[in-house]
């Protein structure tokens, strides 16, 4: 005689057992979905900032001492005033997210791409809140007057007519964190831009 009993009990557990896979194979797609969904999302806020182009207008970056410096396209504004140094670099942001300006390390020479960024603890950040919208242009600024650290240095440098800036930057919700380098160099009368590395912040390098 069958034992219906210990029948009914396998029957139980073999479709318990069913449903136990059923509902992992289930929430592994889910997951699998939710991080697809993540990702395309944080590449919709992502911004990546280069130099803008030659034929882009000029823009007019002001300092709270009433200086105003002139950024070509393409570009830098530099100009010294009584020993003040102040610096303003033309930018494009060709990534699909708003880019909002965090802060820029300042090196008085030379830096290749090959070398290593600066801390971000010695990023001088901004006083104030910029952004640059998706495939829009604008500008990031600082300026090096009398009690401010390295302000010779980057004298000696514009005299000599190269530099090298390291600009930090992210999207609107404050994650992405880039950090990307640009080389300033003078050709005649006028400041010439040109990024050569971006560092990721918050996620892995490509590299």
């Amino acid at each position: 005689m069958a034992d219906w009993v210990t029948i009914s009990a396998l029957a139980t557990a073999g479709g318990t057992l069913v449903l136990a896979g059923t509902t992992y194979a289930s929430v592994r797609s889910a997951n699998r979905a939710a991080r697809v969904a993540e990702t395309s999302l944080l590449a919709g806020l992502r911004p990546l900032l280069m130099q803008s182009a030659p034929d882009d207008r000029t823009l007019d970056a002001g300092f709270m001492d009433s200086v105003t410096v002139s950024v070509p396209g393409g570009g830098a504004g530099v100009e010294i005033v009584d020993g003040r140094v102040y610096l303003a670099i033309s930018l494009r942001n060709v990534g699909p997210g708003i880019g909002v300006l965090h802060g820029g390390h300042v090196y008085s020479g030379r830096r290749m791409a090959s070398d290593e960024r600066a801390p971000l603890e010695e990023f001088r950040m901004l006083s104030r809140d910029l952004y640059i919208p998706p495939g829009k242009i604008g500008f990031w600024q600082v300026a090096y007057r009398e009690e401010d650290a390295g302000r010779e240095e980057l004298l000696e440098a514009v005299r000599a007519g190269r530099f090298t800036i390291d600009l930090l930057y992210g999207d609107y919700e404050g994650g992405q964190r880039v950090v990307s380098r640009f080389g300033v160099f003078r050709e005649g009368d006028t400041w010439t831009l040109s990024v050569v590395r971006h560092w990721q912040i918050d996620r892995p390098n490509p590299r």
